[in-house]
């Protein structure tokens, strides 16, 4: 690696070619606000990252501090290897990776007018306008002011005026909303993980008899909620199994460790040590580090970690009884 003072560096363009950058890479004169940032090799950027524009063409590549550009944030969609950004990401205009031999990794909030991912796995949550996505896992919220697509993903939750749902969408929380009915196809299958033994999955153990998943039936759990906020009312459709969740509310869910382990993976490098969630199968601490995290969850995805499905229907008797 040699460091970025080797490198030919104009007033418009930087190229990053097997290359440390040991500060921050910002504009220090009016004429270095347009300046186009382009990554064709290896890179480290210990410091933030501020761009007009900012293409990478090859991986890896690892950001530390926080990265801001003014046009668009690219990943050419031929990049294979890891691109990791360790801070929040923000654009006035676009996030878009489209490349699916590339590890995308963010490990805290992306914010910008529009943001396409595919194959990304988000720490934070997305805030944009128009949100595609597509393979993604995002242990935070999507919030999107317009329109919002999604593709074999598993989300936090997700709010948006505009929802179209394809493939298996599996949620963390156990509710997402939209103000108009969500638009679904005939493969779309929408799951909650909410009441999910993930604390045993990752340690490839055996799921509590008590935990599943939860199919939410698009047609039938949709539910008209009407907000007020003074004079103004606000309708949303909800996508729920809370019912359920708190139905069993007198199942130890903590044994589940979903929050411990969620909170991990949202928190991400900001932690101050490594944590475990005990011993796995094989008797190893199954350790809570962001590269782990995200092939568990990506495993949940594909399928190849199997969650096993729980019924979502209760009756009043039954829960009067037990409690």
């Amino acid at each position: 690696m040699s460091n970025l003072k080797e490198i030919h560096v104009t007033d418009t363009n930087l190229r990053l070619d097997n290359n440390i950058v040991k500060g921050g890479i910002l504009p220090n004169k009016i004429s270095e606000l347009s300046r186009t940032v382009n990554v064709v090799g290896e890179t480290v950027v210990e410091g933030p990252l501020y761009a007009n524009k900012l293409t990478i063409e090859a991986a890896p590549l690892e950001v530390k501090g926080a990265v801001f550009t003014q046009r668009e944030l690219y990943i050419n969609n031929d990049v294979a290897g890891n691109v990791t950004f360790r801070k929040a990401v923000g654009s006035a205009s676009s996030v878009v990776t489209r490349a699916t031999k590339c590890n995308a990794t963010f490990c805290s909030d992306v914010n910008a007018k529009s943001i396409t991912l595919s194959n990304a796995f988000v720490s934070g949550s997305l805030y944009g306008d128009e949100i595609v996505l597509e393979n993604c896992v995002v242990i935070g919220g999507v919030f999107a002011t317009q329109s919002l697509s999604v593709k074999d993903c598993i989300l936090g939750t997700f709010i948006s005026p505009f929802v179209e749902l394809d493939g298996n969408v599996n949620l963390l929380l156990p509710s997402v909303f939209s103000v108009e009915r969500v638009n679904y196809t005939k493969s779309t299958h929408l799951y909650s993980l909410a009441l999910a033994d993930l604390g045993s999955l990752y340690r490839h153990q055996e799921e509590s008899t008590e935990s599943g998943r939860i199919e939410i039936n698009l047609a039938s759990d949709d539910l008209r909620t009407t907000l007020t906020d003074g004079n103004q009312q606000r309708s949303l459709h909800s996508y729920s199994v809370v019912g359920k969740v708190l139905a069993a509310d007198m199942i130890d869910t903590d044994k589940f460790q979903n929050h411990f382990l969620l909170t991990a993976a949202a928190l991400g490098p900001q932690m101050l040590k490594t944590y475990d969630l005990g011993t796995d199968k094989d008797g190893k601490p199954a350790l809570l580090t962001t590269e782990r995290i995200r092939s568990f969850f990506f495993d949940l995805l594909h399928g190849k970690t199997k969650v096993k499905d729980l019924d979502g229907s209760f009756s009043i008797e039954q829960f009067a009884r037990t409690m």
